[in-house]
């Protein structure tokens, strides 16, 4: 019998830490001490973390906030920095490491720059942004020449998490938070913050002015893959007083991939599939946040044919990632 051919492993939401932004949040970027002394390992560690597991090649990117944390008026050059640092890692080790470029969202036409060099210079995967910016939802308009470049490069953006609004967690979790910490990221906060950002960029319009442009959520789509069919006949129920879009689950099929990262469900893996389809599913951990081994352990078991799972592991990175 011939041996079992392993399908290669890429991951594609797995985090670092630049020590510049760590310096501007006053050491605060990363979460817990633990986290961010591995979110610092760009080397060993974490290359011992990968193999073990079996993981490949990580696509990295920036632990919240990133480039966002930097003032408006200094923050596209601080995120050429940040961003030119991260290309030293990737060229050093081509083999093992792609990267997604991080942007100054304070400065927006900066950013629409930045995604431009660092795609066509550096050769970056695309980008990844981080919850509100100054309480603004990425959505805001002022942010749509990001998406303007992001279609024309024919790049992703990974909308990942960030921390609510001070209000909402006033109003929402302050009663919990102290007890139950979680409740304000994973637990919570950040799976309502991400799908209120999923369904107000389709709301927005952006994709009828970018037909061609590509989101990315993390966390099998923060909850809105099992949510598009109450949210798409509720709209399109509500279309008939001229309330749009009415074919809300067409544009988020057509726009939106989501990845396994910190979410590793057989049902919620399945009720994705069924909804999105498998083409639009890639593979991800969320490292260091969670460990690489019981990621690559549940692609091993879970129901899948072989066909699917390659293309959940690498395959649909490499078509919609051009690696």
């Amino acid at each position: 019998m011939a041996p079992k051919i392993r399908p290669q492993v890429i991951a594609i939401e797995e985090h670092y830490l630049d020590p510049e932004v760590l310096e501007k949040t006053g050491g605060r970027a990363g979460g817990t001490p633990r986290a961010r002394e591995r979110l610092a390992d760009l080397g060993e560690v974490r290359l011992k973390e990968m193999d073990e597991a079996g993981v490949d090649i990580q696509v990295l990117s920036h632990c919240p906030p990133g480039a966002q944390a930097f003032d408006a008026e200094t923050a596209a050059a601080q995120a050429r920095g940040v961003n030119d640092r991260l290309h030293e890692t990737v060229r050093a080790r081509p083999d093992r490491f792609a990267a997604f470029a991080t942007l100054p969202l304070k400065d927006p036409a900066g950013s629409a720059a930045e995604l431009e060099r660092c795609v066509d210079k550096l050769g970056f995967k695309g980008a990844m942004v981080h919850g509100l910016t100054d309480g603004l939802f990425i959505d805001d308009q002022r942010y749509w020449p990001i998406f303007e470049r992001a279609e024309a490069l024919d790049v992703p953006i990974y909308v990942h998490p960030g921390p609510p609004h001070p209000q909402v967690i006033d109003i929402y979790y302050k009663d919990y938070a102290e007890k139950y910490p979680p409740i304000l990221n994973a637990g919570l906060g950040f799976t309502l913050e991400m799908a209120a950002a999923g369904v107000r960029l389709v709301l927005s319009g952006v994709f009828d002015k970018h037909p061609r442009l590509k989101i990315i959520l993390g966390h099998l789509g923060e909850g809105l893959p099992f949510l598009l069919w109450r949210i798409d006949s509720t709209f399109a129920d509500a279309s008939r007083g001229k309330f749009t879009p009415a074919n809300f689950r067409g544009l988020f099929c057509e726009h939106f991939y989501v990845t396994t990262s910190g979410f590793f469900s057989d049902p919620a893996l399945l009720c994705t599939m069924w909804e999105l389809g498998v083409d639009r599913i890639l593979f991800a951990i969320d490292w260091p946040y969670v460990d690489n081994a019981p990621g690559t352990a549940w692609m091993d078991t879970v129901s899948l044919s072989r066909e699917d799972r390659e293309k959940i592991l690498n395959g649909n990175a490499k078509r919609l990632l051009k690696m």
